[in-house]
């Protein structure tokens, strides 16, 4: 770590030691400060603009300018002559005021030289071109070198702390606002100018009611040359590794014109590049959201897909991808948009991992458990979407979507357990989903505006799990208490399961607009569902027939008929004051709850009223400074599987029977968050603290049969109250040609487990610390180095573990001769526990690329990933009844060498 600091020590003082500082205020003819006057100094030598600034509240500016030389500094404002002055600079920093003129015949600015940044009001504008250095190939590459804009490690763009909703190309969304497949797939010789859309509102009627402070998209202008033209580039290339040859295949089409707009991607590799993951298919929404999603009342309809596997940082032992999407949006008249998508996915991965697992108390009985698995996925994933949205004029506005999803999934999986011996276990499912969204709009005067949303989804799901124990000695007490037929060579196990979810969520808003300070919102709201669950456990005979077991336990049930009706009808009112820097946004919603489950003949029910409050404060402290405080009390409700009493076999070792009493949950959240971008010396900084209570929450109390790690669980409403804390921050800065970032997460949890009819308190503990210093010369080399620290902390009452996680990376890139693009990145990671390391691993990938131009129309490129050969990565994680770590075998070295061609 020291090294380190020392590393960015040198960085800083190297930079700032070659230039001097000039600094000042912009105020107009009577001296008052002028804020948001562009600055920017223009070498004559080189005529090139070597530095820009934006001023800040006070009109303060601030320019770093190399030593020695002359400059023209020029100064503008809207409203105001442009203002030109030329600097000599020597080795000493200098101090110099502007005096700006009003023109009243200006009403825009005219720059000689684009500005890298400006602000349009709630619109920021990066000009691409004053960041981009040479290496960039897709957009990923353009927004990582805007100050202020970050990539997280899930994909997700943020700026100034907020996570992008939707990205944009010209003003048509880009799959629906994905951002992921955007950044990734975009090209970056496409991209003029990054527009970050603040306070973004879907519907312009509603922008003034309602709070959109939250709400950030990027627009991306397209560069002249790619309007009304086809652009993109196809990727062809290929390797060999051990054991298989190499290929990839990754065609990217764009077309835009003012009427329609065309987007078609491909991908076919066996090189472990994920284009779409499951993760990013499931967690896809289209762009719906619920319309009572701030009504209070979460309502969970499950997720009975399979208990896949999950990649970590998307690395497996072999990954074999094909991937096509195609997108259109098209304008037949100015009143009409009507746009559309279709994604198709199919992945093959093969897994092997290690795992030991270690139970909460070793007093208790449970012994620790090693297991090894040997895994095959395959899932094809398809999703089609088609919308409308009718317009005729400024007061109406009537959009309808509706998406449809469907996938067809198996997991093989070959497995070991050091407690049960030698498990096959099987899972299928093709689950299919339909979403439906109509909304309308209308604004009735300036004071009278109302909104209809209403959404209905159907789902329908099928999990079909098989597993063979081998082992029948350490399995007899389950198969025994299961009634399974012992005089088979093993058990072959199985369960079948459906789950049919129906569910619409309608409301009605009405906002009466008192004044420009405050208004009323009344709404009128309902969320009505049903859902079927059906299950059976049956056993495969030697013979070929099934046999169908009566259990000893949970009197005998183990198939399930069970039915589920919700209803919520409720109604909401909310006042909005701004006052000075205050924005106050007190409100309740009272619901009428009606949940009803039935089951072998018997009908449970509960029926209650209850009020649910929240409040919202902001504080405007600058424009772009802001302190958000949120308080949101909510009530949860809980899908149909766990109200079904017959027995589930949710794994060989986990067994499950729901409670038909079970009732809903209740919890207080807040949220107090800080944002602040400092466009004067490019400072971001975002601070977040959530803290989380549930009361009444669904626990499950598991009961393990003696010296075995198989358990029965059964849920039920805990007289104990389970709590969260999140607490997460970042600090960036930038320093001439150096940004620096630093960001911390810590995660607490304290909930409560019930094992063998005993209580205890579970306290896991997660931090993550993160420091990053990033270059970005125009001509010269750029690198990065950053080091993470990472602990997770398990407190299970009897029993407490520690992992630490310590990573050091470097990325270099550097665009060579105006012809040659090399990259190359490092990571460096230690994995232990208290005691000694577990594993050390490491990933070091390159690339070298030419082109004959900047403007050439083919690209050669050699890569290789996993130079060092690396076998296997680590990671830990908790559970409610275990901590784990665990060991992933990963891909090996890869070369591939690669044809690029731009249309």
């Amino acid at each position: 770590m020291k090294k380190f600091s020392l590393v960015i020590l040198l960085l800083v003082v190297g930079i700032s030691s070659a230039q001097v500082r000039m600094e000042g205020v912009v105020k107009d003819s009577i001296g008052s400060p002028l804020e948001l006057a562009n600055v920017l100094a223009i070498n004559k030598n080189t005529q090139t603009m070597d530095s820009y600034a934006i001023t800040n509240d006070k009109g303060r500016y601030r320019l770093d300018l190399k030593r020695n030389s002359s400059y023209t500094i020029q100064i503008s404002y809207i409203g105001m002559k442009t203002s030109n002055e030329s600097v000599e600079t020597t080795d000493q920093n200098i101090t110099k005021d502007f005096s700006m003129v009003s023109d009243p015949m200006l009403d825009a600015v005219e720059l000689t030289y684009e500005m890298p940044v400006s602000v349009k009001g709630d619109t920021l504008v990066y000009n691409a071109d004053s960041f981009n250095t040479g290496t960039e190939r897709k957009l990923e590459d353009v927004l990582e070198n805007l100050p202020g804009v970050e990539i997280n490690d899930d994909g997700q763009v943020e700026v100034e702390g907020k996570v992008v909703s939707k990205v944009m190309v010209d003003g048509k969304d880009f799959f629906d606002g994905d951002t992921k497949l955007a950044t990734k797939n975009i090209p970056s010789n496409a991209v003029d100018k990054v527009q970050v859309l603040r306070n973004y509102s879907e519907v312009s009627q509603l922008s003034g009611v309602t709070n959109n402070q939250d709400n950030i998209a990027l627009n991306i202008k397209l560069k002249e040359g790619k309007k009304n033209f086809w652009f993109g580039n196809v990727t062809a290339g290929g390797g060999s590794s051990d054991e298989d040859g190499l290929y990839l295949l990754q065609p990217k089409l764009f077309y835009y014109s003012p009427k329609y707009s065309v987007n078609i991607i491909g991908d076919l590799n066996n090189i472990g590049e994920i284009a779409f993951s499951r993760r990013d298919y499931f967690n896809f929404s289209g762009g719906f959201r619920n319309p009572s999603r701030q009504s209070g009342t979460s309502i969970n309809l499950g997720s009975n897909t399979l208990g896949f596997l999950q990649l970590q940082n998307n690395r497996a032992q072999s990954i074999n991808t094909k991937f096509g999407a195609a997108n259109f949006s098209w304008s037949p008249k100015k009143t009409l948009d009507i746009s559309g998508f279709a994604i198709f996915s199919n992945t093959v991965t093969d897994l092997q991992e290690n795992r030991s697992v270690q139970y909460t108390d070793p007093e208790l009985g449970i012994p620790d458990e090693a297991t090894t698995s040997n895994t095959e996925q395959v899932s094809d994933l398809g999703t089609v979407k088609l919308s409308a949205k009718y317009k005729p004029n400024v007061n109406n506005q009537l959009d309808y979507d509706v998406i449809g999803k469907i996938s067809k999934e198996t997991q093989d999986q070959r497995f070991f357990s050091s407690v049960i011996g030698d498990i096959n276990q099987l899972e299928e499912t093709t689950p299919y989903s339909i979403n439906q969204n109509l909304n309308y709009y209308y604004t009735l005067d300036d004071a009278n505006i109302f909104a209809l949303e209403v959404q209905s989804l159907i789902q329908d799901e099928d999990p079909f799990y098989n597993a063979i124990l081998e082992d029948k000695d350490n399995y007899e007490n389950t198969a025994n208490n299961l009634g399974l037929d012992g005089a088979q060579i093993n058990y072959n196990i199985a369960q079948e399961r459906r789950v049919k979810s129906n569910q619409m969520d309608a409301k009605l808003d009405y906002w009466n607009v008192i004044n420009t300070k405050s208004d009323i919102n009344l709404t009128l709201g309902t969320i009505l569902s049903k859902q079927q669950f059906d299950s059976e456990i049956f056993q495969f005979l030697d013979d070929g027939s099934t046999f169908e077991p009566t259990p000893l336990i949970n009197d005998g049930e183990d198939v399930n008929d069970t039915k589920y009706n919700f209803s919520d009808v409720y109604l909401g009112f909310h006042y909005r004051l701004k006052s000075g820097i205050f924005t106050i946004s007190p409100g309740f919603s009272a619901h009428a709850y009606s949940a009803k489950n039935t089951q072998f003949g018997e009908e449970t029910t509960d029926n209650f009223f209850r009020l649910l409050p929240d409040l919202n404060v902001r504080m405007q402290l600058k424009k772009s400074e802001q302190l958000i405080l949120n308080y949101r009390m909510q009530t949860q409700f809980i899908d149909v599987t766990r109200f079904a009493r017959a027995l589930v076999l949710n794994n060989y070792n986990s067994l499950f029977a729901g409670s038909p009493d079970l009732e809903s949950s209740l919890s207080h959240n807040i949220n107090l968050s800080y944002f602040s971008f400092n466009l004067f010396n490019y400072t971001n900084v975002f601070g977040n603290i959530n803290y989380r209570k549930s009361i009444d929450n669904v626990r499950t109390s598991s009961f393990f049969e003696p010296g075995s790690v198989i358990s029965v669980g059964t849920p039920f409403n805990s007289d104990f109250a389970d709590e969260s804390l999140n607490v997460s921050g970042r600090f960036q800065r930038t320093f001439g040609k150096i940004r620096a970032t630093l960001n911390g997460n810590f995660n607490y949890a304290k909930f409560n487990q019930f094992i063998q009819n005993q209580r205890s308190v579970n306290e896991n503990y997660s931090q993550t610390y993160r420091a990053r210093v990033r270059t970005n010369f125009k001509t010269a080399p750029n690198i990065e180095i950053g080091y993470r620290y990472s602990i997770q902390d398990n407190d299970q009452g009897r029993n407490r573990t520690k992992f630490y996680t310590k990573a050091p990376s470097i990325e270099f890139d550097a665009y060579i001769w105006k012809s040659l693009t090399f990259r190359t990145d490092y990571t460096f990671n230690n994995f232990s526990d208290e005691e000694s390391t577990i594993n050390e691993f490491e990933f070091w990938n390159a690339s070298l690329a030419y082109r004959k131009d900047r403007d050439a129309k083919f690209e050669y490129e050699i890569r290789a990933t996993n130079l060092l050969n690396t076998t296997s990565q680590n990671t830990s994680s908790a559970g409610n009844l275990s901590v784990s770590a665990t060991e992933y075998f990963i891909q090996p070295r890869f070369i591939t060498f690669r044809l690029r061609y731009e249309l």
